[in-house]
């Protein structure tokens, strides 16, 4: 409910901005603008010259960007995908029941890390409670090989957390990357 107010309200606001900005330039375009504008024709300035002298350009300059920066940083994360807190569990009789998302990801990344090869493993559900997803991001050993280490990933943890879940599917996204092992001397 919140993110969907959040964003109908940055919506609202770019509509305000999209259509303050327009006016402007066609005001400064000379293009009609209603009687009520308080800039008409190109020769009007949105500073008088007392508001250019007391404030200067470089005030007005850094809150214009400071206002883009904070809106730009307000869509990105309305854009960036939230962790899943919960994933529901059909329980085979009917009923449903409720399992944080952390103790789910815990559990995968704990599977994930015996795995031969793997020295480190981070897994992050998205998506929805009923219809999660996952990213993981393995960190491997030298010696490892990244299609062993993948299909035990796919036929250990993945499938242990789909099964005790009561999912149908878990899609997965996973990130593979080579730990650096420090140099060696040869003699």
């Amino acid at each position: 409910m919140l993110r969907a107010v959040n964003r109908v309200v940055l919506g609202l606001a770019g509509a305000v901005l999209v259509c303050a900005g327009g006016a402007v330039l066609a005001a400064g375009l000379d293009l009609g603008v209603p009687s009520w504008w308080p800039w008409r024709g190109p020769d009007a300035v949105l500073l008088s010259e007392s508001a250019r002298r007391r404030w200067g350009w470089v005030v007005v300059i850094a809150v214009l960007a400071a206002v883009v920066l904070l809106a730009l940083g307000w869509l990105l994360a309305q854009l960036r995908r939230p962790r899943l807190d919960e994933v529901l569990v059909d329980s085979r009789d009917g009923d449903s029941a409720v399992l944080r998302g952390r103790a789910l990801e815990g559990a995968v990344e704990a599977e994930a890390e015996a795995v031969d090869g793997v020295s480190r493993a981070r897994v992050r559900l998205t998506g929805r409670r009923t219809a999660p997803s996952a990213r993981v991001s393995m960190l491997l050993e030298p010696h490892a090989s990244p299609a062993e280490a993948l299909s035990r990933l796919r036929d250990g943890a993945l499938k242990h957390a789909r099964d005790s879940a009561g999912l149908p599917s878990l899609p997965t996204e996973a990130h593979l990357r080579a730990a650096k092992h420090p140099p060696r001397r040869v003699t």
